[in-house]
């Protein structure tokens, strides 16, 4: 088994360092705030005091953080970072999503150092997190990836290899951004569906025996038309995907749709529902709602 470094403990991070030490690695972890890593230490993870000492040591060392600024820092910073930690043979894998030029320069720092890299976001929530069932979006060599598939496999249950760095986290974000123009879809039709006095779940019943009902539509249905709106995918995380795509695309008038649906989740935002999970933006549409 391996020896693996964990940066990062929010609600992903924590139940993906659990399947590995579940799984029988050896597993040291570091989270900005130290009390995220109790329950991990409890089930028999070493707590770091800093990413680079989590690094020392370690065959793999991964991260799952909010955006670029905490991937920079948990990884480049000169007195704290892991790659400062990180020994000759040692591979990063960086499993946030995050903007594609970002992967590719950290990617490039790296390999640099002599360093092997693999971009691994993935596709799935918390559920899917804690059953090890994430689907990873790889970008990387074919060969370097090949060495990383049993960490991987721990906490996934699919591994697409789809480019270079870089790649994996346009994957990523075109994935997200798909999901997130559902929701605001689906959101706006149930507000429809109110006004005008229909069987909201009737309705859905029979959209969804058509060919146009997405597989994903089901449990946003669901958690819509219930009001249950516990996060899995918070708001705010959806938002910041949309600003990465839109980054990604060069220009908003190159992502119209991506644009105004950003919008939503921004107003979402604004009205203190940035917490919520992502379905909560149908609060915005509601027969009562004046959005």
């Amino acid at each position: 088994m391996s020896n693996i470094a964990f940066l990062g403990l929010g609600a992903m991070g924590a139940r993906m360092a659990a399947r590995l030490i579940k799984s029988g690695h050896q597993v040291t972890v570091w989270n900005r705030t130290s009390a995220a890593a109790e329950a991990l230490v409890a089930i028999g993870a070493r707590q770091a005091a800093t990413p680079k000492e989590a690094a020392v040591g370690a065959d793999f060392v991964m991260a799952m953080v909010r955006d670029d600024d905490a991937s920079r820092q948990i990884w480049l910073d000169p007195h704290t970072g892991a790659l400062a930690g990180m020994s000759a043979g040692a591979m990063a894998i960086e499993s946030s999503t995050l903007t594609p030029q970002w992967v590719q320069a950290l990617g490039q720092q790296v390999t640099a150092r002599g360093l092997a890299f693999l971009e691994a976001p993935v596709s799935g929530s918390r559920p899917q997190a804690e059953a090890g069932q994430l689907i990873y979006l790889v970008g990387g060599e074919q060969q370097v990836l090949e060495q990383a598939k049993p960490i991987l496999m721990a906490t996934g249950s699919a591994i697409h290899h789809v480019g270079t760095p870089g790649h994996g986290a346009l994957t990523k974000l075109a994935t997200n951004a798909l999901l997130g123009i559902q929701v605001t879809a689906l959101a706006e039709i149930i507000g429809v569906l109110q006004r005008n006095g229909a069987d909201v779940p009737t309705v859905l019943g029979a959209i969804a025996g058509t060919s146009v009902w997405a597989p994903v539509a089901n449990y946003l249905a669901s958690s819509m038309v219930n009001e249950q709106f516990a996060p899995q995918f918070p708001i705010g995380l959806l938002e910041k995907d949309f600003g990465y795509a839109i980054q990604a695309a060069g220009a908003v008038e190159q992502v119209p749709t991506m644009a105004a649906a950003r919008k939503i989740f921004q107003q979402a935002i604004a009205q203190g529902l940035g917490e919520q999970n992502m379905t909560g933006v149908v609060t915005l549409f509601k027969a009562d709602s004046h959005a």
